[in-house]
């Protein structure tokens, strides 16, 4: 015996196609999204628009992986590098649409692991809560460790790097605080245009100090399998912020409206890497610098890090890791 659920016009029929079909539930186990009924609790989590969630998405993918995309077009070749960009974008739009999916077919998934409990039993939930954990830690150390990079730049001293980590882990610890994601959505909006002005800052200093565009080959006369999977690998990299997806969706005011907030992300990520790659390839050549901030004269670097300081901190990735 079955009793009816809010339909979902993005659910999938058995057959596979695209179809609205209503989503029925045993009535076994009572299944619940994460934050259950909000009328009576006082902290209310299902707040977010699809906007704000978009923004949240954007700070959380659009940041450190698209300063080594130069470097990755110089390894690969300027048309197999942009053949990349636009392929893994796709698969990236493709495989956030079936999360979004996938949620709106289990409402209490709130993470990956939760999502391997259904896949693969106990098992499952194991292995994507330990591999989520792996990957949210290494990704903030990457944004730690270039936040220690930026104030070496900034203030011409290296020998505090120690110091500077230290910091950068306390500055993302604070801003860890907020216990809601709507009100995160500020501070990456904050995120998101500092990343933008960072990049165009770096691009515009790198057009003045090389003056006009290098003659850059077409396809890489030779490369080692090892450097094209490095470069591919930093391309996927720059896409990798699904495993935050389901979390971010659980706080939706609107779970339907997911599509929405995934196309501002995929859209705004597309555009810019292509562009930012493209353009800072073009005038540096194959000897670009992988964070490409670095390919700036001294005094356009210091300004892009000033700029990216918002960016450079973890605390979203920190936020959704806790």
């Amino acid at each position: 015996m079955t009793s009816a659920v809010k339909p979902s016009p993005l659910a999938l029929n058995p057959a596979g196609s695209m179809e609205k079909l209503e989503i029925v539930k045993d009535d076994g186990p009572k299944v619940e999204d994460p934050f259950g009924d909000e009328n009576q609790t006082g902290v209310k989590y299902k707040t977010m628009a699809w906007w704000q969630a978009g923004m949240i998405m954007i700070a959380e993918t659009i940041s450190l992986g698209i300063l080594s995309l130069p470097k990755a077009l110089a390894t690969l070749g300027l048309v197999p590098g942009i053949f990349t960009i636009i392929a893994i974008g796709i698969i990236s739009t493709y495989t956030g649409y079936t999360i979004g999916q996938f949620k709106c077919r289990h409402l209490q998934v709130h993470s990956m692991a939760d999502a391997g409990d259904i896949l693969m039993g106990r098992f499952g939930r194991a292995t994507l809560d330990a591999a989520q954990i792996v990957f949210f830690m290494l990704v903030m150390g990457s944004h730690i460790l270039t936040f220690s990079i930026m104030m070496n730049v900034l203030t011409e001293h290296s020998s505090c790097t120690i110091v500077f980590s230290a910091l950068g882990l306390l500055v993302s610890l604070i801003l860890t605080l907020p216990r809601q994601l709507e009100r995160l959505s500020h501070l990456s909006t904050v995120s998101f245009i500092s990343i933008i002005g960072a990049v165009m800052t770096g691009m515009i200093g790198i057009a003045l100090a090389n003056k006009e565009p290098s003659n850059v080959p077409a396809f890489s006369p030779r490369v080692e399998v090892h450097e094209a999977c490095l470069a591919i690998a930093n391309n996927v990299f720059a896409y990798a912020g699904h495993v935050a997806f389901f979390t971010l969706f659980s706080e939706l005011k609107e779970l339907e409206d997911f599509p929405k907030a995934l196309a501002l992300l995929q859209l705004s990520e597309m555009i810019l890497y292509i562009v930012a790659a493209i353009v800072i390839y073009a005038y540096v050549g194959p000897s670009v610098n992988s964070p490409a901030l670095n390919s700036a004269g001294t005094l356009f670097r210091q300004v892009s890090y000033a700029i990216a300081i918002p960016t450079v901190r973890s605390s979203i990735r920190c936020v959704v890791l806790i």
